[in-house]
């Protein structure tokens, strides 16, 4: 419901707003919600940023700005951003920023609702302080990252890596393994990506049956940064709202990088001075105001599995870093790797899991992924040797750990089931004990005599 307290809009620059209510009117707080009427009939939710003098309220546009004037009433939304009161109407939806349905399917009843943020913040759950103690591995039938980098019920993971090294496609293909083979619901973040990538996730969603334990959230490219920087932080918040429920969450967001980059537009839409970095000032808590909502309890949990994008491959850019300083595990994936054509382009030398340890995987799982690294580390090694005086010139022993380690990278590579229409092969989802009774089989010596190519894009080894 909104307040009977009206305003008026005295300036607007893009996406900032200023609104100015009557002298001696105690304002709005910080973070809550203004609405105005644009001249072509359009409700725009404007969220106050900061106070200034002559009792002007600054605030962020969640939405295009076109046909806001100056001298257009405004009026303050007393519950900020609503959503029903019976979230099994959001599942199978694509909903933006405030909660709107953008997938021409109907309207909500909200003759019921509920604030969204304030209600995510004040559940009241217990939250598990004993939850590393009894981890839960979620498979994703991914061999790469089941063996090396597993992921643990109510963990945090970054999918690192630069463009066009194939998060979103490795990101969708975690998701459709997941839910089609996990129970729990699925809230997804689209923040800051192409329409094209939004259209893709909901048609493989509905290909595959998972709409119905879905929720989809989108803030895309073509958005302002308002909307962008709050589709985050819609997404995060109906987490929350589902694991007030006693549900585990599956929390994809798909880009964390694009959300800093709205807060980074914003901050200097509001003329505030950046960091030495370049980004803004307050970059380090935004993502951990974000991140600090993604949290287990004692009856349920948030699992996070979060693509970030890397600028220009630089894995020491500010954000990056201040992102994965919230990640349990680090999955980086590389470029030279995409060039040779293994998929996922996994570097397991870069990447690391805080979940890899013998308590939470077993110790047949751990000394295996342990083998397995140490090929890679020894391949790394003897590869620059290689490509200097030739194969021929290493010592027996050594041309075996070569050998070996280019079939652990071939076996470690699959197709996938949502880049099934890209390369024609089938999808595979290989068990863990697949993965691992094959990784045996080419570290012990078993496989020596077979060509390395027969391990390129399969998933477990037959026979």
């Amino acid at each position: 419901m909104d307040s009977g307290l009206k305003g008026r809009i005295v300036a607007v620059y893009g996406s900032i707003v200023d609104a100015q209510f009557p002298p001696g009117a105690s304002m709005p707080s910080v973070g809550s919600m203004l609405g105005v009427r644009t001249s072509m009939g359009e409700d725009v939710g404007l969220q106050i940023v900061e106070h200034r003098a002559d009792n002007i309220c600054r605030t962020v546009a969640l939405g295009f700005t076109y046909g806001v004037g100056r001298n257009m009433p405004v009026v303050i939304r007393e519950r900020g951003i609503v959503v029903p009161k019976d979230l099994n109407l959001l599942y199978g939806r694509v909903l933006n920023a405030t909660v709107n349905p953008i997938d021409h399917k109907g309207e909500f009843d909200l003759n019921e609702t509920i604030p969204l943020k304030n209600m995510a913040a004040a559940s009241k759950l217990e939250v598990d302080l004993d939850a590393a103690s009894k981890s839960q591995v979620i498979y994703t039938g991914i061999k790469m990252i089941d063996l090396l980098f597993p992921l643990v019920k109510g963990s945090k993971s970054g999918l690192l890596g630069g463009a066009a090294c194939g998060k979103t496609i490795l990101i969708l293909e975690i998701i459709h393994n997941i839910i089609t083979y996990q129970s729990g619901t699925c809230v997804f973040g689209g923040v800051g990506e192409r329409i094209r990538e939004g259209n893709e996730l909901y048609h493989e969603f509905l290909r595959a049956d998972l709409l119905k334990r879905s929720i989809l959230v989108f803030g895309q490219m073509n958005e302002s940064p308002g909307m962008r920087f709050e589709a985050a932080l819609t997404a995060v918040s109906l987490a929350e709202l589902v694991l007030a429920q006693r549900k585990d969450v599956l929390f994809f967001m798909d880009n964390v990088f694009r959300f800093v980059q709205a807060g980074s537009e914003i901050s200097t839409l509001l003329g505030r001075i950046p960091s030495e970095g370049g980004y803004q000032s307050t970059l380090t808590s935004e993502i951990s105001q974000l991140h600090e909502k993604i949290r287990s309890e004692k009856s349920a949990s948030i699992t996070s599995i979060e693509a970030v994008f890397v600028p220009a491959d630089d894995m020491t850019d500010p954000a990056v870093v201040a992102i994965f300083a919230h990640m349990d595990s680090l999955i980086v994936l590389s470029r030279s790797l995409v060039q040779r054509g293994l998929y996922p382009a996994i570097d397991p030398l870069q990447s690391s899991a805080n979940s890899l340890t013998p308590s939470i995987v077993g110790r047949r799982h751990f000394d295996v992924a342990h083998e397995v690294l140490r090929h890679f580390r020894r391949y790394d090694e003897l590869e620059r040797i290689v490509s200097i005086i030739g194969k021929e010139e290493l010592a027996p022993e050594e041309k075996i750990i070569f050998d070996r380690a280019k079939k652990l990278q071939n076996f470690l590579s699959q197709p996938f089931f949502t880049a099934e229409v890209y390369t024609g092969k089938p999808g595979a989802f290989v068990s863990l004990e697949d993965t691992i009774s094959g990784c045996e089989r080419i570290i012990s010596g078993e496989m020596d005599k077979i060509d390395e190519s027969k391990f390129y894009s399969i998933g477990k080894i037959e026979g």
